[in-house]
């Protein structure tokens, strides 16, 4: 049958899984706090620009619209990051669709994505790797309608998509060299001999060409970004671990996943999407090589789902509706069991319960627990990072009212990180304070020339390691430590706030030359 005359793009029938995608978000948002991350993202609605020291500037933009719609509540801001992850699924729907695949197929593709811990993680904070993930799945399934219907627009779209990858997450680049390698060595490689491929390529530069303006002009901080990543992060990541992580991020959705992965390489009937999965090994083994992160090469798995749940829709087409409702249910229902350590499904005390009642029944989830600093802790350190930050704030509120009028007019609050500096600017516009300042991460981008008021509310994540080295090195007149975070499940747990009195002009020599480095990097 043509391409044309299929009667059906089960659109309706995907809708049902876009929903439960968003409903399962909507009942989880509002548990905990903000996460560290979105603090960073969020203060740069505030500060809007075409590029930043670790982020392209289409979050910027999405904070600032999310904010003047929807207002500055968790729940407000993690509603664009839902939205995305039902579209994720809708594209994963209609990739299944184009694939070859029907409602079967489309149910185990769409399912299996929903109850992954990979996409349930991921798919609800307000951070680029949604946004980016959406980029990812929007092209992939471009390029498959551009297959099946030889239309040039796609091709268009496909630039656009692009380029606005490009502005979401440089990491579009290296999905796209994939993708474009894919095709190069399968025998779809025809599809290259277009003029409007370089059509679609000069739309991605042009969508893309104001970052690169401002990055050329702010002395490329992108490199100097993935220069300290590598140094202070990836080097830590092992070949093997990278590997163990991307078996295990989808729970028992490996075989769906893994399934589709053999299909696109091998089946005849999905030959003409052979480039996909070749695409897959590529952008698999360039992370491999480089150290990447485990969430870095979510986008490229609903692909594979799509594939997936084309194979196993083949595999069992002459089965009844009870087989293929158990296949269903296989692949999905034992990753309900993960949900409360990836989803703040529950409350704060019920998740504390749950996490209690797995350490003292098992050690198989042991690594949900396991923190940066390879100790087990009480809760995961995504959910760690989501709290503490309201009452640290506090803290800073009361250090500010222990300053008489006159006095707070000279004064300034300083963080040392960007989890700090985040969630101050968040609580600090509520609580009318004057603005953080920081020189951690984009923070240095807005930070003012000197460091020199009489007084500097000072927040110190070293529990009073940097102030007590200002005071032996005679930087200060006086200090006194207003209080720290206490929560014991906070990953901020022990940072101090204290009140610096008189700082000496060394300390601010210190500050000046630290910002002047931080401008040129």
């Amino acid at each position: 049958m043509p391409y044309k005359n299929r009667r059906s793009t089960y659109s309706s029938f995907i809708l049902i899984f876009v929903l439960i995608k968003v409903g399962l978000n909507l009942l989880a948002i509002s548990h905990f706090g903000f996460h560290r991350d979105e603090f960073l993202h969020l203060v740069l609605a505030d500060h809007l620009a075409w590029g930043y020291k670790e982020v392209p500037p289409f979050i910027a933009l999405l904070a600032k619209i999310s904010s003047l719609l929807f207002g500055s509540s968790v729940f407000a801001a993690r509603l664009f990051p839902t939205l995305f992850g039902g579209l994720i699924i809708l594209l994963t729907g209609l990739i299944t669709v184009e694939l070859g695949g029907k409602r079967f197929a489309i149910a185990l593709a769409c399912l299996a994505m929903i109850f992954s811990p990979a996409f349930a993680a991921s798919d609800y904070l307000f951070q680029p790797v949604v946004f980016d993930q959406f980029w990812w799945v929007l092209a992939v399934w471009l390029l498959a309608r551009y297959s099946n219907t030889s239309s040039v627009k796609y091709l268009y779209f496909l630039g656009i998509t692009v380029g606005l990858g490009l502005l979401t997450k440089y990491s579009m680049a290296f999905f796209t060299i994939s993708l474009l390698t894919g095709i190069v060595i399968s025998k779809q490689r025809k599809m290259l001999f277009n003029r409007h491929i370089l059509g679609a390529a000069l739309v991605a530069v042009l969508v893309f060409m104001p970052n690169i303006i401002w990055q050329l002009t702010h002395h490329l901080p992108v490199i100097t970004h993935m220069k300290t990543l590598q140094k202070e992060q990836l080097d830590y990541i092992k070949p093997s671990d990278f590997i163990i992580q991307e078996l295990m991020v989808n729970g028992i959705a490996l075989f769906v996943w893994l399934t589709g992965f053999i299909f696109l390489l091998f089946s005849v009937r999905l030959h003409k999407f052979q480039f996909l999965g070749i695409a897959f090994v590529i952008i698999f083994a360039f992370l491999l090589f480089m150290n990447g992160k485990s969430y870095y090469l979510f986008g490229a798995y609903p692909m594979l789902f799509a594939a997936g749940g084309f194979g196993f829709e083949r595999w069992l087409k002459a089965s009844g509706y009870a087989l293929r409702g158990m296949v269903i249910g296989v692949f999905t229902i034992p990753n309900l069991i993960l949900f409360p350590l990836v989803l703040p499904l529950f409350p704060l005390n019920q998740t504390v319960s749950i996490f209690k009642f797995i350490h003292d029944h098992t050690t198989a989830l042991q690594f949900a627990v396991t923190w940066e600093d390879h100790k087990v802790h009480a809760t995961t350190q995504d959910y760690a990072d989501m709290l503490g930050w309201d009452e640290m704030a506090a803290k800073v509120d009361s250090a500010w009212k222990q300053l008489t009028p006159e006095q707070q007019k000279h004064t300034q609050i300083y963080a040392d990180n960007y989890g700090e500096a985040g969630a101050l600017h968040h609580f600090n516009k509520q609580n009318n304070l004057p603005d953080v300042i920081s020189l951690d991460s984009s923070f240095a981008l807005w930070a003012p020339d000197s460091l020199n008021a009489e007084y500097i509310i000072y927040v110190d994540d070293r529990n009073g390691g940097n102030v007590t080295d200002f005071a032996n090195n005679h930087w200060l007149e006086s200090y006194r430590k207003i209080g720290e975070v206490d929560n014991p499940l906070a990953r901020e747990k022990g940072t101090a706030i204290f009140i610096l009195v008189h700082a000496s002009h060394q300390l601010n020599d210190r500050y000046s030359k630290e910002l002047a480095r931080k401008r040129l990097e």
